[in-house]
């Protein structure tokens, strides 16, 4: 899986990580400057499901747009 988030962030004008965390803390998520990083920079280790689901509800797109899946990658 590739993980789309700067992009898709990028697509509705968020140019930066700290401006998304503050958004996905407005609705509650409280993520750290670690994990944010994480998320922000590429490949994050996990994902928690209701975080998707706030990152979602905060860029106003779906998880099809966030995470790309690879098969070609696969073995």
């Amino acid at each position: 899986m590739n993980w789309n988030l700067r992009l898709a962030a990028a697509n509705r004008g968020i140019w930066k990580a700290g401006e998304l965390h503050r958004m996905l803390a407005a609705r509650g998520v409280v993520i750290s400057a670690g994990k944010m990083s994480d998320l922000w920079s590429g490949q994050p280790n996990t994902v928690k499901l209701d975080e998707l689901d706030v990152i979602c509800a905060v860029l106003g797109c779906g998880v099809e747009e966030l995470l790309l899946p690879e098969p070609e990658k696969v073995p």
